[in-house]
């Protein structure tokens, strides 16, 4: 069987992303990415729209067998020469793809007509995939994390391959909403990923293979100040101990900012308000 090989981070397998994965039939799929974007070894914090272990099941859903995951530190001063040679020797690809505007190799040298030019050599097929736009707007992952931080979730789910969505540990809080009626399962927000708009949203609560509907307040609880980010979430028509257990958080519908209460009588009101969207 002939082998393609598609080139890109592929944070958040966003649209764009996926003109570059549809590889036809007939071909061995690998997918070539980084543990996380090269970019990000140059900033103060990561933004991943999505962690590499969500990045891998999506990738193998869309057919890939096999995910190259490049350390960026090790590879980053190879020529763009050799990180071809480097993926012919390996692979041996009949097909190549990549983004209109990728870029490999010391200092970003590589380019499409740079690569256009190496594969005419060795006779392979190289496909450049056009900018994708949506609504006079190119789509990048740069937009999706704006988006996510100005709270314009639905949107951004739209140019993803699901939903946007964080897993983490429930941890022990301080019961009050447990004094109020409504019992909240609370976690510290991945800090690895892009920070979204602090405030309450819709979300699906996944844990055990069944799913809830449930309301997330993510922020620093402006009416209990928290040192780090916090997600708070009411399970509707749940009960039970989820102490310890790893809970999917999908984010489907910005709500309201966060609010600071002047009582818990006040906060009670809101919650249950919020709990009948």
């Amino acid at each position: 069987m002939k082998t393609a090989i598609a080139l890109g981070t592929f944070d958040g397998i966003h649209i764009a992303h996926r003109s570059v994965l549809s590889i036809p039939d007939g071909y061995k799929k690998i997918a070539v990415t980084f543990l996380k974007p090269p970019k990000m070894y140059f900033a103060d914090k990561d933004e991943l729209i999505m962690d590499y272990e969500d990045r891998v099941k999506a990738l193998e859903k869309m057919g890939f067998t096999d995910i190259v995951a490049l350390d960026f530190l090790k590879v980053k001063n190879t020529s763009p020469k050799d990180f071809l040679d480097f993926l012919v020797a390996e692979y041996n690809p009949s097909l190549i793809s990549c983004g209109f505007n990728y870029h490999f190799g010391k200092n970003g040298e590589g380019d499409t007509e740079f690569l256009k030019k190496y594969c005419d050599n060795f006779g392979i097929e190289c496909r450049i995939c056009e900018q994708v736009n949506i609504d006079g707007e190119a789509v990048s992952s740069t937009l999706i994390r704006n988006l996510l931080k100005c709270g314009e979730i639905e949107k951004a789910n739209s140019l993803l391959f699901q939903p946007f969505s964080f897993s983490a540990i429930v941890e022990h809080g301080d019961m009050r909403g447990r004094t109020i009626g409504f019992p909240t399962l609370n976690q510290y927000y991945p800090e690895n990923l892009v920070k979204v708009k602090f405030g309450v949203y819709k979300t699906k609560v996944t844990f055990n293979q069944k799913t809830y509907d449930g309301i997330t307040n993510i922020g620093i609880r402006p009416t209990f100040k928290s040192e780090r980010v916090i997600s708070e979430t009411f399970i509707k028509d749940f009960s039970g101990d989820l102490y310890g257990e790893n809970v999917k958080i999908t984010l489907k519908e910005f709500l309201r900012e966060e609010i600071k209460f002047a009582s818990l009588e006040d906060l009670r009101g809101q919650i249950q308000i919020d709990k009948t969207k």
